[in-house]
């Protein structure tokens, strides 16, 4: 217990500084445009401490669901083109949606297992036969919040080892798309102008894509016995 609440302590204090400085005010798109030219110099002179900064920042805010891991991905390719930014954004993501889930499963998992028993068990029981698909499914489609599925997935019994990988692999696409929007960077007006109607749409058949194709190899072999 003591361990939890010094965990949700830290937290706290972490989130807390986060909105009384006003941190969220530099994870906007009009000071990645602001400051792009500065920083790029600043990179150029030392592109390893850039990138070991950014990289920690991206997993923190990963890892504790603050506002602005869409815009730290624009500027990524803002700052370090499609190739690096692509790069370390799928690796920061992946490792702070996986400390998200992890922080979930710490703090939340047994309380929630004892107080919703009955309704959780089904969860688990799907998701010890289709996890991966269903994760995967959701990581494809973007209109669902990553930290929503972070801290859903860290209640049930799914591997921490498959929530990684699925997620490296299920983020993948949509990195790509926000980073390369990144090197766009001047004709942005706002995140929903990377987000159109059509891309969404693509993103839901993607996300629909595993769990279809895996219920039709089902019906194929039941049919065949």
């Amino acid at each position: 217990m003591l361990k939890k609440l010094i965990l949700i302590a830290i937290i706290l204090s972490i989130v807390g500084a986060f909105f009384a400085f006003d941190l969220g005010q530099y994870l906007t798109l009009e000071q990645i445009q602001q400051h792009r030219g500065s920083i790029n110099q600043l990179y150029s002179e030392n592109q390893g401490l850039v990138l070991l900064g950014f990289f920690i920042i991206y997993v923190a805010v990963a890892a504790l669901s603050l506002p602005g891991a869409a815009l730290m991905t624009i500027a990524a390719g803002a700052f370090f083109g499609v190739l690096v930014g692509t790069v370390i954004v799928s690796f920061a993501s992946s490792l702070g949606a996986t400390l998200a889930f992890l922080i979930s499963r710490f703090l939340l998992k047994d309380s929630i297992e004892k107080k919703f028993e009955s309704k959780i068990e089904p969860i688990n029981n799907g998701l010890a036969k289709e996890g991966a698909f269903y994760l995967f499914s959701l990581r494809l489609v973007p209109i669902f919040p990553f930290f929503v599925v972070n801290l859903v997935m860290g209640v049930t019994k799914l591997p921490v080892f498959t929530f990684y990988w699925v997620s490296q692999i299920g983020m993948f696409a949509g990195t790509i798309v926000f980073v390369n929007a990144g090197t766009q960077i001047s004709q942005l007006q706002s995140v929903n102008d990377i987000l159109s109607p059509n891309l969404l749409i693509s993103f839901a058949l993607l996300g629909i894509f595993p769990i279809a194709a895996k219920k039709l190899i089902e019906l194929i072999k039941k049919y065949k016995k």
